[in-house]
């Protein structure tokens, strides 16, 4: 087993206190990982192969929860080897790989639709989901930090990509296409009432709002601010809002070279950043750490590109150099830039949190 730190502090203090940029004890872990990988880890720590499970060997303070659809089917069943998204309708096929696979975006339902059919497309309707079947959740994960939603949520581009083609929704956001928009803030305006729905019922059990966009390529941004503030600002502004109301802040999932748009996250009343891969422009733990580190937290930096790549020993070096440079602003929790890869080996997973734990600690 992981020699873990545990600290004098609660997954819940840890988190919060580092979402306000507060002295902890050690900085918080966050872990993401594709299936074949979280098995690997599994059994290279002698615990059964489920996120949960794997988390709280590794120390992990997170965990995500979302209140389960329990609404009739919205979408058909897409056919042999499709599977679909029941709550967006996105199709997804197997794609194999030599180290297992991933499910891959496909077919595209609305790519070649009529006005008609994108503007009526079918969003979840808000009453057709277990809030008290959460709030249980939340309460049997009272002792991690327990947030609500995903990188997905609000997410303008990918999501909408992902049923009519990422092509398509860039030309959409630029000629500000009638029917898309209409979908678009039809299921932002059900979204927004789920989350405050749940947040009634579990407000004292929810630490946080996790949201995203991924607004960049490796190399610079995908669309320009000018774009970002009419199209995609407005349509992430009430959810912050709304947490804000609840006392819980947020965090936003953003991939690529993205730090262009944190001025305006901060503006926004965004606390908190997701993902940050190094690699991509403006993205190094300095730069952010600079410009960023006293009015942004971060929860990411370490590159899981790198980690298929790198030994052990050079996974070591890269956690230390990147605790050295973020922890001084006290806003900053470890943890992959994504979903750690099939591809990687289990030895710097293991190397990534027991240095995380070893070095991650603040002075008393």
């Amino acid at each position: 087993m992981l020699e873990l730190y545990e600290g004098n502090m609660t997954s819940k203090e840890r988190v919060l206190r580092t979402f306000a940029h507060e002295k902890t004890d050690r900085v918080p872990i966050g872990f993401f990982a594709n299936p074949g990988i979280l098995r690997r880890t599994a059994a290279a720590l002698g615990v059964a192969a489920d996120k949960d499970s794997v988390g709280r060997a590794l120390g992990v303070d997170f965990r995500g929860l979302m209140p389960a659809y329990t609404g009739k089917p919205l979408f058909p069943e897409p056919g042999p080897g499709r599977r679909v998204n029941p709550l967006s309708g996105a199709i997804t096929r197997w794609a194999a790989n030599g180290d297992g696979g991933y499910w891959d975006y496909c077919d595209f339902p609305l790519a070649d639709a009529d006005d008609e059919t994108i503007a009526n497309w079918p969003v979840p309707d808000p009453d057709d989901f277990d809030y008290d079947g959460l709030l249980e959740q939340c309460k049997a994960h009272a002792d991690r930090a327990v947030y609500l939603g995903h990188p997905g949520i609000s997410d303008v581009m990918n999501n909408t990509g992902m049923i009519r083609g990422m092509e398509n929704i860039y030309m959409d956001l630029a000629l500000e296409t009638e029917s898309v928009m209409t979908l678009l803030d039809r299921r932002m305006k059900a979204e927004l009432a789920m989350f405050e729905r749940a947040l009634d019922k579990c407000r004292d059990w929810v630490d946080f709002i996790w949201t995203g966009e991924d607004l960049g390529t490796q190399r610079g941004p995908l669309i320009s601010l000018d774009m970002f503030r009419s199209q995609i600002r407005p349509r992430h502004q009430p959810l912050v809002d709304l947490a804000s109301a609840y006392g819980k802040p947020v965090m936003i999932h953003c991939c690529g070279s993205s730090s262009w748009a944190f001025e305006d996250f901060i503006e926004m009343g965004i606390r908190a950043v997701d993902t940050l891969q190094p690699e991509a422009a403006d993205m190094e733990p300095s730069y952010l750490a600079e410009r960023f580190g006293d009015r942004l937290a971060f929860h990411g930096c370490i590159s899981t590109a790198k980690l298929a790549v790198m030994t052990p020993v050079e996974v070591r070096q890269n956690v230390a150099e990147t605790l050295e440079t973020m922890m001084p602003h006290h806003g900053y929790c470890l943890a992959p830039t994504h979903y750690l890869q099939d591809n990687t080996p289990v030895e710097n997973v293991l190397a990534m949190y027991e240095t995380a734990h070893r070095l991650g600690r603040y002075a008393e």
